[in-house]
């Protein structure tokens, strides 16, 4: 008989497998190129999932013109805020300007200098390479928290029309529909659901050993050799498993709107009535109900992904 052999088990890739630092994760927001509006991103809150049913209007479709149910992620996006304008230069903060009478929760969770900041025309644009902001959510709207989450994001477009756009919507709330629309491709970052210390078969899917084995069965057959005399990192043992910064990438938006009058967004398991925005994205997305997520413009498009085309109908 041949040798019984398998892949070794757990990416390293995904190294090391520890508790990320912050909730919100950090974009690279220079490789994100194909942003429709000026604002890249958003922040969003997970409030469950659902079965939908569309009408696929996807090309060369096998249910083209039919109605089928799918799976969809209901998300709250209440609307967000301007907290800060970053001036860069060379990859760096050369500046950066605080608004004018942060909210109080932002008073409480930051601490806010009490020194006069520099305004927005004081600043030469020929002085910087690239504007972003620091942006807030006003996560109170949806009754989960009150202390909003912050996230850098990054804008698109010339140096003047970043200005432009923030001197718009400084102290002013920014609403999901005036950074997404249906049919939009999105990825959505943020932290998987935590699962406490693990064992490696849990953790990384190792085998079962024998029944008759001696010393346990959920473990590893061997932990390496002699020499060298230590166990090497790559050995699958326990450890912390989940959240873990992931990215969902090419996610489908079915939907978006506001939330008033909707009966099927209302009385969700563990997370209750959507007060707010809503955006309803194809699949599954990670982590449990009310984890915080940031919502960009997609990385990398695919052609499977951009062609698929559904009208939304009803939420089962």
């Amino acid at each position: 008989m041949p040798t019984k052999k398998s892949p070794r088990k757990g990416s390293l890739q995904f190294w090391p497998r520890k508790r990320a630092s912050k909730f919100l994760p950090r974009v690279n927001w220079e490789n994100i190129h194909d942003s429709s509006k000026v604002l890249k991103g958003f922040i969003c809150y997970k409030a469950g999932m659902a079965s939908a049913y569309v009408k696929d209007g996807t090309a060369d479709s096998l249910t083209k013109g039919k109605r089928i149910p799918i799976p969809v992620t209901i998300l709250e996006c209440p609307p967000m805020k301007i907290y800060s304008i970053r001036f860069y230069k060379n990859g760096i903060v050369a500046k950066e300007i605080l608004v004018e009478n942060p909210e109080k929760e932002m008073k409480r969770k930051l601490k806010v200098s009490k020194k006069k900041s520099l305004k927005i025309d004081d600043m030469k644009l020929e002085e910087f390479d690239d504007v972003k902001v620091i942006c807030h959510s006003q996560v109170k709207k949806t009754g989960i928290k009150k202390t909003p989450d912050l996230s850098e994001i990054g804008l698109s477009g010339s140096m003047e029309e970043k200005l432009n756009f923030v001197k718009e919507k400084v102290g002013k709330e920014i609403p999901v529909l005036d950074v997404f629309e249906k049919n939009n491709l999105v990825d959505l970052r943020g932290l998987t659901k935590g699962q406490g210390f693990s064992g490696p078969v849990k953790r990384f899917g190792v085998t079962l050993r024998n029944h008759k084995s001696e010393k346990g069965r959920r473990g590893p057959g061997s932990i390496g050799p002699w020499h060298p005399p230590r166990v090497t990192f790559r050995v699958a043992m326990a450890g912390q498993l989940g959240m873990f910064t992931r990215i969902v990438y090419n996610s489908n938006i079915v939907d978006l709107g506001k939330s008033e009058g909707r009966a099927d967004l209302k009385g969700l398991k563990n997370f209750g009535d959507v007060k707010t925005d809503y955006v309803l994205v194809y699949g599954s997305v990670q982590g449990p109900v009310k984890r915080q997520l940031v919502m960009t413009a997609p990385f990398r498009e695919t052609k499977k992904q951009l062609k698929k085309n559904y009208e939304f109908i009803e939420l089962r």
